[in-house]
C-alpha cells in the first residue's frame, strides 16, 4: 500500500508543473525521520517546473516532521504551517520557500477554496 506522502510526491512529479508556485524557484528537501530512519523527499522548483528525487543532497530549504504527520499534512488533516509555529516541523535555510510550497497542500477534507487537491485522495 503507497501512502500519502509517496501519493502527493508521485501526483506532484507526474503534473511536472504547478500554477501556484510560477513565481518560486528554488530547492527543498524534506526529511521524514522516524527511529533512526530518515526518508528524503528533494523537490526543486523552477517557476512552476516541478522535479521530485528521493535524493539526499543539499538543499535551499529542509523540512524536517514525522512520517505520520507530514502525511498528516499532505491529506488535508493537519495545516503545516500551524505546526511548524506548534514546533512539530522544524525548518532550515530560506523559509520563504516554506510559505510558497504550502500553497499546493490540500485544506482539510471539507473546506472548500482554491487549494488543490492531489490525485490519489477521494473527494
Amino acid at each position: 500500500m503507497v501512502d500519502a506522502t509517496t501519493r502527493f510526491f508521485e501526483d506532484l512529479q507526474r503534473r511536472g508543473y504547478e500554477p501556484l508556485l510560477a513565481k518560486a524557484s528554488g530547492t527543498m528537501r524534506i526529511d521524514l525521520q522516524e527511529g533512526a530512519q530518515t526518508r528524503h523527499w528533494l523537490l526543486a522548483i523552477d517557476h512552476g517546473r516541478l522535479q521530485v528525487t528521493q535524493e539526499d543532497r543539499e538543499a535551499d530549504t529542509v523540512v524536517g516532521t514525522s512520517p505520520a504527520l507530514f502525511d498528516d499534512i499532505v491529506s488535508g488533516r493537519e495545516h503545516g504551517l500551524a505546526a511548524l509555529f506548534r514546533g512539530d516541523v522544524t525548518v532550515s535555510g530560506d523559509a520563504r520557500l516554506v510559505v510558497q510550497v504550502e500553497r499546493i497542500f490540500p485544506g482539510p477534507p471539507d473546506s472548500r477554496g482554491p487549494r488543490r487537491r492531489f490525485a490519489g485522495e477521494a473527494n
